[in-house]
């Protein structure tokens, strides 16, 4: 099978906060699989339907980042759910999602 990505995936087990942007609910907290320039991949335990946008918050480690913690604010568009037994926990689903803006904060 082609490889039909655009950006470069790197594999990154991230703390991930998701805000589903169509709603006031709380928000979920998820971990990514993996990352890149266009898109993210994330377990949550919150089911999702494709096409959900979704405001989420990921936390770069202080020690990758020369001390301080980094934090990537994106909106982005759910592609696609997997509910899979592969996933680590059978209440996790699987979210692979476009990312259509992102900021980078610099933590204090």
């Amino acid at each position: 099978m082609t490889e039909r990505r655009l950006a470069r995936r790197y594999d990154l087990a991230l703390p991930v906060v998701v805000h589903v942007a169509v709603n006031k609910e709380a928000p979920h907290s998820g971990q990514t699989r993996d990352i890149s320039t266009r898109g993210v991949y994330f377990t949550l335990q919150k089911e999702l339907i494709p096409g959900t946008e979704l405001d989420f918050t990921l936390t770069l480690p202080a020690e990758v980042t020369q001390g301080k913690e980094v934090f990537v604010r994106a909106h982005g568009r759910v592609v696609r759910v997997d509910r899979e037994k592969e996933l680590e926990s059978a209440a996790n689903v699987g979210v692979a999602a476009v990312i259509e803006r992102y900021d980078i904060i610099r933590g204090q």
